[in-house]
């Protein structure tokens, strides 16, 4: 009996010890599920931490291109700018750009010469200061200019556009010291390029390179300031 009780408490204890390891390892593994959740919410917390630097991101972007878009409008106001300063600097016309030609003024006597130079190229250019005439091979000077006959703003031809200036060329006296010209030269400001103007129409030109003046490149004849 005592043999028979003692086994029946050994597998009452076996039993036991059995049920709290059984148990241990419920709670054990209950523990382990109870972790998993929190790594899933890990997890989804590392996917919102990705998901919002992709929201800063965009952001970013939208401004950047903002900025870009300003840039752009800026330079092509820049551009444009730009293109005005490039109409105000128009480049100074030069010998191969124009056509001069010259005829007499009033008269007779006839004292002045009107010349004019037409643009005969295709873009625009400046009719810059006066010519710079010489009427004689024996007096090189260049005929001085009239400071008054200096237009207000710059002579500026489109293709095609006529400038004008007037030459005095004596004071018409019969005891002048005149000489006969047909054919005179001058250069233009900017350009060292000699132009040749026929003046033999009429039989030729009387000057007395004492007296001879020039007025400065304008668009039009002006009264008094064109008078001298």
């Amino acid at each position: 009996m005592n043999a028979s009780r003692r086994t029946a408490l050994f597998s009452v204890a076996a039993s036991a010890a059995l049920a709290l390891s059984l148990t241990a390892c419920q709670s054990g593994e209950g523990t382990k599920a109870e972790g998993a959740p929190v790594a899933k919410d890990t997890a989804a917390a590392a996917t919102s931490a990705p998901a919002a630097g992709t929201s800063t991101g965009t952001d970013t972007g939208t401004t950047t291109g903002t900025s870009t878009a300003v840039g752009t409008a800026h330079k092509t106001g820049s551009g444009s700018s730009g293109a005005k300063k490039g109409t105000a600097s128009t480049p100074l016309c030069r010998a191969q750009d124009v056509k001069v030609s010259s005829e007499r003024q009033d008269g007779p006597p006839y004292t002045h010469i009107i010349l004019t130079a037409r643009n005969t190229s295709g873009h625009r250019c400046e009719m810059a200061g006066f010519p710079h005439i010489q009427f004689l091979e024996s007096h090189k000077q260049d005929v001085p200019s009239v400071a008054k006959s200096k237009p207000a703003v710059p002579t500026v031809l489109n293709p095609g556009d006529p400038a004008f200036v007037l030459v005095k060329l004596s004071d018409g006296g019969v005891d002048e010291d005149n000489e006969v010209v047909t054919a005179f030269q001058l250069v233009l400001q900017g350009d060292s390029t000699v132009i040749a103007v026929d003046s033999s129409a009429g039989g030729g030109l009387a000057v007395d390179p004492a007296k001879t003046l020039t007025g400065y490149w304008t668009t039009e004849l002006r009264n008094g300031a064109d008078d001298f």
